[in-house]
């Protein structure tokens, strides 16, 4: 039997096709997305439609699941209508709801207000979350607020349309998606109405529809007749960083990061995290377990930047990087281009340090780029540490895994070894993999292999982490 994983991601649909027991790769497809920060959610439907179609169809898929992009928000109106595009997970004009949100809940004390938010949901309010774009509505756009009948993700919104779409009470969801919303607490697998409802601005939002939540391996339903494809059974889904961890076969204890429009670094664990400094989200993974993460804005994107400032493609860059010495001739490059999450400067701007003319060479200004990166990616993974986390081996994933510099800096600068498994599209296989775990019906999902994985080790250069941390603002004050 054969089943699908799509990855509906930022910048585009992806969909593999798998053996359900070997979960060999038998065919693929890719449609993109369009860019921007707010996008009408039909443009996702379109793109799967399409990379459906390039991956030979679906009429011989026994079992399918999604895992999309967390956090953003699609605001459903009495009959199922989209009421407004929908907000991403990377659109940072929610900052100050964010900000707000947390004095309330601590009765106007900040930090009050972040430990409550921690106890409740695992995670204190930023920008990218669904929360806080549900704020910046009802203060913005009072009216498409109040119509709201129904709230959903986007994987939730592709899985419900693939099932027809005929009933906000068909809407469903995995935990994983559902504890990214800022109003779900996936200790107790249960939301927290109370917080949506400061968010909206409502005394209470028991009739709004929120997705069902669906265990690890329990079906969605089955996809539309009208489509003709009634055969296929619909998994529950999940959030895109947890379909990776599931794609990879992390088990507990186990650390990915996964560089591409966003960074992340997350841990498969067993017990819940509640960082109450915001930094750690405190997220659940597809299999039942938790998966604590720390994200950030920018990430293979500062690459992009660095290559287009220089003429360069990035193969080039990646070779330019290499021939320089570490610390870049003194260059330190702040990678805040995007703003920030990790740390929560969502405002800030980046900037490079220690500009000299004997600095300021093509190879010295590639290095300081990916120095950068990865020294914020270093101060991410020591927030996770910060949880009781131990990581001593990081399996690196997503397009920058495919940089030979990003590949032998990073044990570098993260100080750990840095485990590369075969190319692949570990998020949209999660998806499959948790798909033959559906159509199974077992008690764990089924045990597929990779290819093999590289190792990488190099002598650390802490005086680079040193200086980037001398420079590197973490605080609107700084």
């Amino acid at each position: 039997m054969l089943v699908a994983g799509v990855d509906s991601s930022t910048q585009s649909c992806k969909i593999v096709v798998r053996d359900a027991d070997s979960g060999r790769l038998l065919r693929h497809g890719t449609a993109a997305h369009p860019p921007g920060t707010e996008i009408d959610p039909h443009h996702w439907w379109r793109a799967l439609r399409r990379a459906c179609d390039r991956a030979g169809g679906l009429d011989d898929i026994s079992a399918l699941s999604i895992s999309g992009q967390q956090h953003g928000m699609i605001c459903l109106d009495a009959r199922g209508e989209v009421i407004r595009p929908a907000l991403l997970w990377n659109d940072t004009r929610s900052a100050a709801a964010a900000e707000a949100l947390v004095r309330e809940l601590g009765d106007g004390d900040r930090d009050l207000g972040a430990r409550r938010w921690a106890d409740a949901v695992g995670t204190v309010p930023v920008a990218s979350l669904t929360v806080t774009k549900l704020r910046w509505l009802a203060d913005h756009e009072p009216e498409n607020a109040r119509r709201i009948a129904a709230i959903a993700l986007p994987h939730d919104w592709l899985t419900w349309r693939l099932r027809g779409a005929e009933s906000l009470d068909t809407l469903t969801t995995g935990r994983s998606d559902a504890s990214g919303t800022g109003y779900f607490d996936a200790a107790a697998n249960a939301y927290r109405r109370d917080l949506l409802a400061l968010a909206l601005r409502r005394k209470d939002t028991h009739d709004l529809v929120l997705p069902h939540v669906r265990g690890p391996a329990e079906p969605a339903g089955t996809a539309d007749p009208r489509l003709g494809l009634s055969h296929l059974l619909i998994g529950p889904g999940c959030g895109d960083n947890a379909g990776a961890a599931l794609g990879l076969g992390l088990t507990t204890g186990q650390v990915f990061l996964s560089l591409g429009t966003s960074g992340v670094i997350a841990a498969v664990s067993d017990t819940p995290a509640a960082d109450r400094t915001g930094a750690v989200a405190g997220f659940a993974d597809a299999t039942g377990r938790f998966l604590p993460l720390a994200c950030t804005l920018n990430a293979t994107g500062v690459l992009d930047a660095m290559a287009t400032a220089l003429g360069v493609t990035l193969d080039r860059l990646s070779l330019l990087a290499l021939k320089a010495a570490p610390g870049a001739g003194g260059l330190t490059h702040i990678p805040y281009l995007a703003g920030e999450r990790t740390p929560n400067l969502p405002h800030a701007t980046g900037s490079l340090h220690g500009m000299t003319a004997a600095a300021m060479t093509p190879e010295n200004l590639a290095r300081a780029a990916f120095e950068g990166l990865l020294c914020l990616m270093a101060e991410a993974m020591n927030t996770v540490r910060a949880q009781g986390i131990s990581i001593d081996r990081i399996t690196l994933i997503g397009g920058g895994a495919r940089s030979p510099a990003l590949r032998r800096l990073a044990p570098a600068l993260l100080a750990v070894p840095i485990a590369v498994p075969a190319p692949g599209e570990y998020v949209a296989g999660g998806a499959a993999r948790q798909a033959a775990w559906t159509l199974s019906g077992t008690a764990d999902p089924p045990p597929w292999t990779h290819g093999e994985t590289e190792t990488y080790t190099a002598p650390t250069t802490p005086e680079v982490l040193t200086r980037y941390r001398a420079l590197a603002p973490t605080s609107p004050e700084r």
